[in-house]
């Protein structure tokens, strides 16, 4: 997990350390959305900060990673998120066909969250071993589907998902590995969109692009990066590379915009992907949270942070 000489205490005298500009100075934007009546013609996507993020398609609702409690940790009141980026509750949605949960880490798996959505979605997608901690969250356990890497799941025709690599870990509280950590390629009435989930950089991608792609979006984290842990988390340059690996047509970037997990400038992981992305001419997805937008374009690319 750690860069060879990086121990636990030298994070913590880190974090200690984090820039003012870790957390932004004002409330952050957002969109007001109707969930419930997306427009018909092409899948849509509406991120809402960090890695969650709502896809739909003819009637069909898939969520991915939902954190709406206001918070990423086991206690309520740390990782706090930032004003503004946390206005959208499960009521707000329309009921869910499939969850997606990439992995078992508080910032993707939230149990107060799961607990408000287990009565309205229908089915659950995870890695394997994830589907205890659903399970502890309310989920019916026979409304889960856990999947190892390249394992496809079909949930409804015309909709397939397979369970793709990634160079993460797992674990919740003082409990490490017990489950697998995933990203997902997703084929949705003939729509290839990838689902990144958290990754470091590796081979995989191209890998994965060319079984599984080209991919029309790729939605990949971009944030909470630091050199103290550069094989877990991708750096914005990477994020940029692994889309275009994956044979991607666009990149919408994740995992930044909602709450602080490393060191950095909180707008600053966009803004590199932004120069990176231009360099090898990959259109970059930049929506306001709550900002719907087609897959296929128009896209959103207004610098609202």
């Amino acid at each position: 997990m750690m860069a060879k000489g990086v121990s636990m205490l030298k994070v913590m005298r880190a974090m200690m350390r984090r820039p003012k500009l870790s957390r932004p100075q004002h409330p952050l934007p957002f969109v007001r959305t109707d969930l419930r009546n997306p427009p018909a013609g092409k899948p849509t996507v509406t991120w809402f900060g960090h890695s969650s993020y709502l896809i739909q398609f003819r009637g069909y609702n898939i969520l991915v990673d939902p954190v709406f409690s206001g918070y990423a940790s086991p206690v309520a009141g740390f990782v706090k998120a930032f004003e503004g980026s946390n206005e959208y509750q499960p009521s707000d949605f329309p009921p869910i066909d499939l969850m997606v949960i990439t992995h078992n880490h508080y910032d993707h798996l939230d149990k107060g969250t799961i607990r408000k959505f287990s009565s309205t979605t229908k089915r659950f997608l995870t890695g394997l071993g994830v589907g205890r901690d659903l399970a502890a969250a309310g989920v019916d356990p026979s409304l889960i589907e856990e999947s190892d890497w390249w394992e496809e799941y079909s949930p409804a025709e015309g909709i397939r998902l397979q369970c793709t690599p990634a160079r993460h870990f797992s674990g919740r509280g003082l409990v490490r590995g017990g489950s697998l950590w995933s990203s997902f390629a997703l084929n949705f009435y003939g729509h290839n969109i990838f689902i990144g989930g958290d990754s470091g950089y590796d081979t995989f991608f191209t890998t994965i692009g060319e079984r599984c792609g080209p991919f029309e979006l790729a939605i990949l984290e971009c944030g909470q990066y630091d050199q103290f842990w550069p094989d877990i988390h991708m750096m914005p340059e990477q994020t940029a590379l692994a889309a275009t690996q994956l044979r991607a047509a666009a990149l919408l970037p994740v995992h930044w915009g909602k709450f602080t997990l490393a060191n950095h400038v909180w707008d600053e992981p966009v803004k590199r992907v932004l120069v990176a992305a231009a360099g090898l001419q990959l259109p970059v997805v930049t929506p306001m949270i709550g900002e719907r937008f087609m897959v296929g374009g128009p896209y959103p690319a207004k610098p609202w942070w």
